[in-house]
């Protein structure tokens, strides 16, 4: 396997790994009710009107008497005192034959409220129904749209994403158009999505992201993550890589640039995939031993080995890369790949020690030869044959035969070389080097006469 060939398996490793688990959903909204729940709610504070008006629907008005009660009430909202709210509201409900629908929906809006604060979510959810139950005639608009919404989000927060998407649905219908944004298609596309409704899921989100870059906004880091997630499973790699630019560009983090990198792979855009991932080793962000490993490789298959056995070497210097046979091997591939002979022998050696083979010592005996040193060719000839489990062994014998004759001991070259000759991959260029060492004694011969 080539270098390029092992940085794009770990690359895919880690893209599908990370991009997998990349949909970050934070939690959902608060229910849209103020400090001030009785400004919220849309309580006014005049009275004396037979009705309270409002833009497109009238409904009764609320008197004095109950007014105060709810007062009581916000008072111990107000000072976060659930307990007397609760009671407080016990007392008016005592009491709600006597109130209008207008009256009675406040009341239980109210109830909603202190029980949304509470964190008991399904008995708002109860309570905000109750709102509901009144009849439109007897809701503000606004209080019947906003009661909608929080609706939505309440089963939202508790999973029930079926009645979250029911709610969210009868809110949209509901709602005047200048009150939907961009939050409402993505809240209702985060909840099909853990429905597992995927189509839905991205129509919603892409409108979400749609509306905010129309208005020159940057859309939020969470949109972009499950939209990115969502094209992904469709294995539609150029818009994922697309969104990806964006989070890199708005949200420069290192995982993004990872998967960036992993999907400029994937597009076969290859100098894009190398330099995204220096960005990335640069930053900080490549700490995993895989992580490491690719970028070296990435280096060694971009014609850029040096720089690839650096963050190796460093890698296993702080221990983000074991020091095993295979990894020291590969520094001192990338050395070899540099012209650094010098700096890739004591790495081959450490490998050669660590592996239960022998050919890394085969390896080291063609480097001493090449470097005309060769004792050390010879002696690291003898270790590879003695630890044996030897791919070519052939070889060896043909590189220490090679070794003996420049060092003219001829009769243990003819005799390594005759070895390789058994081999027959390697029978004609072992017979052409006894033919020359043959010869050469031969003249060394004659001329000791």
């Amino acid at each position: 396997m080539n270098m390029t060939t092992m940085a794009k398996g770990l690359s895919k490793f880690v893209l599908r790994s990370s991009l997998r688990t990349a949909v970050a959903l934070p939690l959902v909204l608060a229910p849209a009710v103020s400090v001030t729940v009785l400004e919220a709610a849309g309580v006014s504070a005049s009275f004396g009107k037979a009705e309270a008006q409002e833009k497109t629907r009238k409904v009764p008005a609320m008197r004095e008497n109950v007014y105060k009660k709810l007062g009581k009430v916000q008072e111990a909202a107000d000072a976060s005192n659930w307990p007397a709210a609760l009671a407080a509201l016990k007392e008016m409900e005592a009491g709600k034959s006597k109130y209008n629908g207008y009256e009675t929906a406040q009341m239980y809006y109210f109830y909603g409220f202190v029980y949304y604060s509470m964190e008991r979510y399904k008995e708002a959810i109860t309570y905000y129904k109750k709102v509901l139950a009144q009849g439109a005639e007897n809701l503000p608009v606004a209080l019947e749209v906003g009661t909608l919404l929080t609706i939505a989000q309440l089963y939202f927060v508790t999973e029930n994403y079926d009645q979250a998407i029911n709610y969210l649905n009868k809110w949209f219908a509901a709602a005047e158009k200048d009150q939907i944004n961009a939050d409402s298609y993505a809240l209702r596309g985060q909840a099909y999505y853990q429905k597992g409704d995927q189509g839905k899921a991205l129509a919603d989100i892409n409108t979400a992201v749609s509306m905010y870059e129309k208005e020159g906004k940057i859309p939020k880091e969470s949109w972009f993550g499950l939209q990115r997630f969502l094209y992904y499973e469709k294995n539609d790699y150029k818009k994922v890589t697309n969104i990806l630019e964006k989070l890199v560009k708005h949200y420069p983090k290192g995982e993004y640039y990872k998967q960036l990198a992993g999907m400029y792979g994937e597009l076969k855009r290859e100098q894009d995939q190398l330099h995204m991932m220096e960005s990335a080793y640069i930053a900080g962000a490549l700490q995993k031993e895989k992580e490491l490993l690719n970028m070296g490789y990435l280096f060694m298959g971009n014609e850029m080995p040096y720089k690839g056995a650096k963050v190796i070497d460093k890698g296993i210097k702080e221990k983000k890369i074991k020091r095993t046979s295979k990894n020291l091997e590969t520094l001192a591939q990338a050395y070899q790949m540099a012209q650094e002979l010098q700096k890739s022998i004591p790495e081959l050696e450490a490998a050669a020690q660590m592996s239960d083979k022998g050919d890394i010592y085969s390896r080291l005996a063609g480097i001493y030869l090449d470097l005309d040193k060769n004792e050390k060719s010879i002696e690291m000839g003898g270790k590879a044959l003695k630890k044996g489990n030897i791919k070519r062994p052939d070889q060896v014998y043909i590189i220490l035969g090679m070794a003996n004759a420049n060092l003219k001991k001829y009769d243990a070259a003819l005799k390594n070389l005759k070895e390789a000759k058994k081999d027959k991959r390697s029978e004609k260029a072992a017979t052409q080097w006894i033919s020359f060492v043959e010869s050469e004694k031969k003249r060394e011969e004659q001329l000791a006469i």
